[in-house]
């Protein structure tokens, strides 16, 4: 994961400076980021993270945890007055973005995929969507994901992927030159969204991120693709 982990544009960074550039991106975009997503996948990233939703299947009295959470659209599709949702995001401005617009009920906590301020073995299921790509090491943020989780609670990571048949080309024409156009119009801040999409293109592919979920130590790991790929749900479980 070193090309992930140390890159930033065209340019070597160091984890820590990598982290600050990434919540910088974040900062930036944070009051247009819902709607950025809205128009950049034409809407159906409300259907991706209903389907993440559905695959959840909270009940009563569970804890869940969105991490990198952001302005809490999944937390909100999780939460309810009989269980306690949490968003955890490293980016006070994201959450600000969207605490007012969502359920009372929700926490909101400041903190990292590698850190966060949770106890040991307290958290039923973790969600993470479109946030581990962002991490300084993704094996760091698995392990602390495992630490957090309940033996035999569940991650669930909804991630951008490697895209299968006729969509794959014109896919990436889109996202090379439409995305960086319609970030510069809408959120003014073209360059943030070449970082996203530069993330999306060095991101490991659906079967190297489940040997990833594996070699954490989670079982039972599967994934299941959106739309040819364009985004993928993975799903591993703490052993119990």
């Amino acid at each position: 994961m070193a090309e992930l982990s140390h890159t930033f544009g065209n340019r070597e960074v160091d984890p820590r400076e990598r982290e600050q550039l990434v919540r910088d991106v974040f900062r930036r975009v944070a009051r247009r980021y819902d709607l950025m997503n809205d128009l950049m996948s034409f809407g159906i990233h409300r259907l991706w993270k209903r389907s993440l939703a559905w695959a959840v299947n909270p009940g009563p009295g569970q804890v869940l945890v969105d991490l990198a959470g952001g302005t809490g659209d999944v937390a909100q599709k999780l939460a309810a007055v009989d269980r306690q949702v949490i968003v955890v995001d490293p980016s006070f401005e994201m959450m600000d973005a969207g605490r007012d617009s969502r359920h009372h009920a929700i926490r909101w906590v400041a903190g990292t995929a590698e850190r966060m301020p949770l106890p040991d073995a307290s958290v039923d299921a973790v969600t993470i969507a479109f946030g581990i790509r962002n991490v300084t090491r993704i094996e760091d943020a698995l392990e602390e994901i495992l630490r957090v989780l309940k033996p035999g609670g569940r991650l669930l990571c909804l991630e951008f992927s490697k895209v299968i048949g006729p969509l794959r080309g014109p896919y990436a024409l889109y996202n090379r030159w439409a995305i960086p156009a319609i970030g510069a119009t809408v959120a003014g801040d073209k360059l943030a969204y070449r970082y996203l999409i530069e993330s999306i293109r060095r991101f490991p592919d659906q079967d190297a991120l489940s040997e990833l979920f594996r070699a954490a130590g989670f079982t039972d790991v599967w994934y299941r693709n959106y739309s040819m790929g364009i985004a993928a749900l993975h799903v591993g479980s703490r052993p119990a």
